[in-house]
């Protein structure tokens, strides 16, 4: 199988590292940004947003607290893989 960065013309193997590496750190960066992003939203509330983003107020997962707390924990695979490449490291 060939690596992504192959097929594009001219990409060196260390394009295609720092890509993978970039990507890896914005992964990492999105939980903890929705997670601060629901205490703010909670916290100030969401303004005028809210008349479009949350309609269905008297739904569970109405608002755009619970949408923050769902994306954070949808992009926390990142954080548990990197947990478990630490553990494995420190196993060896």
């Amino acid at each position: 199988m060939t690596a992504p960065v192959s097929a594009v013309p001219g990409a060196s193997p260390d394009a295609g590292t720092a890509a993978r590496h970039l990507a890896r750190w914005l992964a990492l960066a999105a939980t903890p940004t929705f997670a601060i992003m629901a205490v703010l939203t909670a916290m100030i509330g969401g303004g005028p947003a809210d008349m479009l983003c949350g309609a269905g107020q008297g739904a569970l997962l109405g608002g755009m607290v619970p949408m923050y707390l769902l994306m954070s924990a949808f992009h926390a695979a990142a954080w548990l893989r990197l947990i478990a490449e630490r553990r494995r490291a420190v196993s060896r």
